[in-house]
């Protein structure tokens, strides 16, 4: 079966696969998406991954548009798109493009290490590129675009090229290396006697106490199995996220519901003599994030690393700051039990008084 690219507009002029997106009138959808109408059979962690699934299972109902499209550029997305355009390579190299999905959207790398390191300088040739040719992520709207019509310029260019990459990486190391080595520092700092991690399971959180802001992909690399990051700095600077793996629906392992945090940041607001206050991002947002707030940071610089952004300095020490974050999980979570394919009704309804899990 040979597919074509198609912009999201278009997707209705003929039959068309929707990949990481959903959309009416899609003749399947491959999503990891909350709610997405993606086969049972095809459900996996990332779109990505559903699409590798779908490859393997050519008699999956739909697979046979000759259609593919999605509304936005990420790096799961565009993996996806791209492995229906290229199964047989897709599925030579099926590995490593899972991890490269993973290690784009959740920011975790869990794997044979040559595989994670290739997956890693995959996703910086990508992020380079699309920063330094286009526009970054979630920037299309200071563009005064549409995310799902800017985003098509950005498949017409990388599509032809990626094939290159994966299989020969060292191509595109003048655009990768910058961001990879900058990575890769972090990651030793995450790996040294600087950084100290505690785990409470029981809530899903990891308190990562490191001296400085980290890029993601090194700060949430030993989070994987975690859904929330409390992030405690030098100085007492702190910032708490939820992980994007909370937005979708994960299929390999059970969740608990995100709470919303103002009842949080209401009750650090009460103890906090910063001159800062403490703010939150709603639960639908695709990264939550709860932090001592100078101003109210555009959605893009949310999704940037956290030391590219700046974090302030709060007067809650950090024991006292980890164990209100803790406590507050521990009363909301009481009554939960994790599971799978949450509704966004029964996330919002988890939070009030009297639910059961």
């Amino acid at each position: 079966m040979s597919y074509q690219f198609v912009p999201f507009a278009r997707l209705r002029q003929q039959p068309t696969i929707v990949v990481d997106s959903t959309a009416n009138g899609a003749a399947l959808v491959l999503a990891h998406w909350r709610g997405a109408p993606t086969p049972a059979a095809l459900r996996d962690d990332t779109s990505a991954g559903s699409v590798l699934r779908a490859l393997h299972q050519p008699g999956t109902p739909g697979l046979q548009a000759p259609a593919v499209t999605a509304n936005h550029f990420d790096v799961d997305g565009f993996v996806g798109v791209w492995s229906l355009l290229h199964p047989a390579l897709a599925l030579r190299h099926e590995a490593l493009l899972r991890l490269t999905a993973r290690l784009g959207d959740f920011r975790e790398a869990d794997g044979p290490a040559a595989l994670a390191d290739h997956a890693l300088q995959l996703v910086c040739w990508l992020n380079a590129e699309e920063k330094g040719r286009f526009y970054p992520p979630f920037g299309a709207p200071r563009l005064r675009r549409r995310e799902d019509e800017a985003c098509v310029e950005k498949f017409e260019w990388f599509l032809p090229r990626f094939a290159d990459l994966l299989q020969n990486p060292e191509r595109g190391r003048a655009a990768w290396e910058p961001e990879y080595e900058r990575v890769q520092r972090a990651m030793t700092v995450m790996r040294s006697s600087a950084t100290r991690l505690t785990r409470y399971p029981e809530i899903g959180l990891v308190v990562v106490r490191t001296p400085e802001p980290l890029p993601y992909y090194a700060l949430f690399g030993p989070t994987t199995g975690a859904d929330i990051v409390l992030s405690i700095y030098d100085g007492q600077r702190y910032e708490l996220e939820y992980k994007y793996t909370t937005w979708v629906d994960l299929e390999s392992r059970p969740t608990l519901p995100r709470l919303p945090l103002n009842g949080l940041a209401a009750e650090l607001n009460a103890r906090e003599a910063a001159p800062q206050r403490w703010t939150f991002d709603g639960i639908t947002d695709t990264g939550p994030l709860l932090r001592l707030a100078g101003h109210t940071l555009r959605k893009e610089e949310r999704y940037a690393d956290p030391d590219q952004r700046p974090i302030f300095a709060s007067s809650i020490p950090e024991n006292e700051l980890e164990q209100a974050v803790v406590q507050f999980f521990r009363r909301g979570y009481a009554a939960l039990q994790p599971r799978r394919y949450w509704t966004w009704a029964e996330i919002r309804a988890a939070s009030q008084p009297g639910s059961v899990g």
